[in-house]
């Protein structure tokens, strides 16, 4: 995978819990630490590799990943345990806040699809899988056997494919997750477009997009979804690229208005949340 790398490790615990941005979900669960989509550099507006996490392991972020080879197998321990407590039945886990549950890596290593077996073993209110990958089509059938208790939350941050070239390269192109999300929601899967960050786009054909293949659209922006009011997108040189890129109108708080506006018109106010509210609603 051009240079990029995985390391196997034993974790010592499979769920954890959060709060905060995440408040609404009981638990984090990320099958890995790490993301090779971005290749060397990363995607460049990803505020995890300015996290400790991403010194977990030597290596510019992007070219190293650690999988968590236990993970199924602490997965069920912890399960049994929430439901001898009482919990499972009114638990709701994000998979996966750190990492891609669904980067290249998974295709050889199965963790993720190895989770979903143990969840529709045993059931928790909400699971959410969170993802810019179509490799996660290959899971289809077990992510409906979870039935209304799963979300696929599929990130599309733009409607135009020469936006994303320029700024995420290593992503797959827009028209093809956009097809991946017809497919989940034909099989009756709840899907979530999670236009996070939101990147350039023409406001009313992504509404049109959006309104064809989603049950609900979360828009969320560098100044509101970065944990820090913008400070880390602007740390990360995100204007800077962005005023090289020729966007620099786009990289300013209220950006989203007119996209957020084009969405309601189009998909009615109660399928358009934004950032935070929209990603704990569970």
């Amino acid at each position: 995978m051009d240079g990029r790398r995985y390391t196997l490790r034993n974790a010592t615990r499979a769920l954890t819990p959060t709060g905060g941005f995440l408040k609404g979900f009981a638990f984090t669960l990320n099958p890995y630490v790490g993301c090779a989509f971005g290749a060397n550099r990363g995607c460049p507006y990803c505020y995890v590799r300015m996290l400790p996490v991403a010194r977990a392991e030597s290596g510019a972020w992007g070219s190293w990943v650690i999988a968590k080879s236990n993970l199924a197998e602490l997965l069920e321990l912890e399960l049994i345990a929430l439901e001898a407590s009482g919990r499972a039945r009114d638990a709701a886990v994000f998979c996966a806040s750190a990492t891609d549950p669904y980067q290249g890596f998974e295709r050889r290593l199965g963790l993720t699809r190895a989770a979903l077996e143990v969840f529709t073993r045993h059931p928790i209110r909400r699971l959410l899988l969170q993802t810019r990958s179509p490799l996660i089509e290959r899971d289809i059938d077990r992510i409906a056997r979870l039935g209304d208790r799963v979300i696929v939350s599929l990130t599309v941050e733009t409607d135009d494919d020469a936006v994303r070239r320029a700024v995420t390269p290593t992503s797959p192109s827009i028209e093809r997750r956009l097809g991946t999300a017809r497919r989940l929601r034909a099989r009756g899967i709840f899907v979530q477009l999670a236009i996070s960050p939101m990147l350039p786009n023409h406001a009313d054909r992504m509404a049109a997009l959006a309104g064809d293949c989603a049950d609900r659209v979360v828009v969320d922006t560098y100044f509101a979804g970065d944990g820090s009011s913008g400070r880390r997108s602007r740390a990360l040189k995100m204007g800077d690229l962005y005023a090289r890129l020729g966007y620099e109108g786009w990289f300013e708080p209220g950006a989203e208005r007119e996209l957020l506006a084009a969405l309601k018109s189009r998909l009615g106010k109660d399928r358009v949340l934004f950032s935070r509210a929209g990603f704990t609603a569970v």
